[in-house]
């Protein structure tokens, strides 16, 4: 490059949509195409704009593509605890779902309370085209109230009239309390999760239907939260309560339970069964835990491919869709015959 008239030596040039174009062989438009609409281009299109851009260093410019379609190419999700090992897997097929569709991700976080998601959802709201909702703490009247302004799509939350994604764990609760019954498990134990918690609701409802069913006395114990220290406290409750297995309502939650039983020397699963919710900890737990599947991935693309197609169908897409994923008991090394 010839120097300016000040010596200095001009850097390259920024990368545009025309150069990116040019270099992927495709015009003007259908660049802009492969990253505001790319559904309507063949995928190896997409690729090899995208690729071009990545080569050039093209980054769009979401402030102009915003102005230009009403579009900013960003969706957010918004989870309960970042921390539980359920929502990471599905934070990640969100992102990679997202990412095919040509949107990027906003993450939050609102810690279990609700105050704390309704602020980020309407912070968020000014910058997003949509929210991917995972087991929301808000009510129905405050997740109506945003659908209204942004398209939302629902996981793990049951609301009639919003497009929602369900991993019916109530079909694995069952098959976990009818595997422990015919074990000889004649008293048995569930350990709740988050009071607000739509999956924790569906739980605790099909582990005391399926007991009494069965002829086996249900106790319903309360952790609050989930986490794995809870499950720890847990221990001296279930102990005295005369149980000799519990339904924990998530991973973590057994997890802390396991932990809780070898402190106070008991043996799992000789002396005592333990079952969890969401199989997202079994390599990490010994002995390996028997819990209910769960289908965090695949609930986190299902959703973000609801989402796409409301935000291209506008008003002509379903709103009142629910799809329904199903689950069952995964059987490893924490359950046994009744001592």
């Amino acid at each position: 490059m010839s120097p300016r008239a000040d010596g200095t030596t001009p850097g390259p040039a920024t990368p545009t949509l025309a150069s990116v174009a040019q270099a992927a062989g495709v015009s003007r438009a259908t660049a802009s195409r492969a990253f505001g609409n790319p559904r309507v281009l063949r995928p190896e299109t997409v690729a090899r704009v995208h690729a071009a851009a990545r080569d050039l260093g093209y980054v769009p410019n979401p402030a102009a593509k915003a102005l230009s379609t009403g579009r900013h190419g960003l969706l957010a999700v918004i989870v309960p605890d970042i921390a539980n090992p359920f929502f990471p897997p599905l934070i990640g097929s969100v992102e990679g779902r997202a990412d095919t569709a040509g949107l990027a991700v906003l993450l939050g976080n609102s810690a279990e309370d609700p105050a704390r998601e309704h602020l980020l959802m309407n912070k968020l709201g000014l910058q997003v085209d949509g929210f991917v909702l995972a087991a929301s703490r808000l009510s129905d009247e405050q997740i109506r109230t945003h659908a209204a302004r942004r398209p939302v799509i629902l996981v793990n939350r049951d609301l009639p009239g919003l497009p929602r994604v369900l991993i019916d764990t109530a079909a694995g609760v069952t098959e976990a309390v009818e595997h422990l019954a015919a074990l000889g498990h004649s008293h048995l134990a569930y350990l709740s999760g988050p009071a607000r918690s739509w999956a924790n609701s569906q739980r605790r409802k099909a582990f005391r239907r399926t007991a009494e069913r069965l002829g086996v006395e249900p106790s319903l114990l309360p952790a609050r939260i989930s986490s794995y220290a809870a499950g720890q406290q847990a221990v001296p409750g279930l102990l005295a309560s005369g149980v000799t297995a519990v339904v924990a309502f998530d991973d973590l939650l057994a997890h802390g339970v396991l932990a809780g039983l070898a402190e106070h020397q008991v043996a799992v699963p000789d002396e005592f069964s333990v079952v969890g919710c969401d199989d997202v900890m079994a390599s990490q737990t010994y002995p390996p835990l028997t819990t209910v599947s769960a289908r965090a991935s695949e609930a986190g693309a299902t959703a973000v491919d609801l989402l796409t197609q409301r935000l291209e169908q506008g008003a002509r897409a379903a709103s009142d869709v629910r799809v329904l994923l199903d689950t069952s008991l995964v059987v490893r090394a924490t359950t046994a015959p009744r001592p």
